[in-house]
């Protein structure tokens, strides 16, 4: 269920918005340049550290890892740019964005549980 079009298309979403959410709490956390500064970099890191560290043969990234790391790792990092988007946007009073961001997010794993499985397994090997 993980490589279904509509599954993957959602993942695609949740990702921009969880960028945004960095932004967004940047914006409305501090004023000027800074809140500039940081409406920039945040999600720049965020994009680069999801794209960096990668499971060897994970079919959502075409198999390949820039920076190869075990399944639970990525895991980890997902959940945790996850997490932090939807306490992003509380954080920066938007709450039901916040909380919808959460819920979407739980929807994408519920579906996407074949690649959970796979990722705790720690296989290698290219995904079905």
């Amino acid at each position: 269920m993980s490589q279904n079009p509509a599954n993957l298309a959602l993942r695609f979403a949740l990702e921009l918005a969880a960028l945004a959410a960095l932004s967004v709490w940047a914006l409305a956390r501090f004023d000027g340049v800074l809140g500039i500064a940081l409406a920039v970099i945040l999600p720049v890191i965020a994009a680069t550290l999801w794209a960096t560290f990668r499971v060897p043969g994970d079919a959502s990234a075409s198999g390949r890892a820039p920076v190869p790391v075990p399944g639970i790792v990525r895991l980890l990092l997902e959940l945790a740019l996850f997490a932090l988007g939807t306490l992003a946007l509380i954080a920066a009073g938007r709450t039901s964005a916040g909380i919808a961001l959460g819920v979407a997010v739980l929807l994408h794993y519920a579906l996407s549980y074949d690649r959970i499985v796979w990722l705790l397994r720690g296989n290698t090997r290219q995904r079905p």
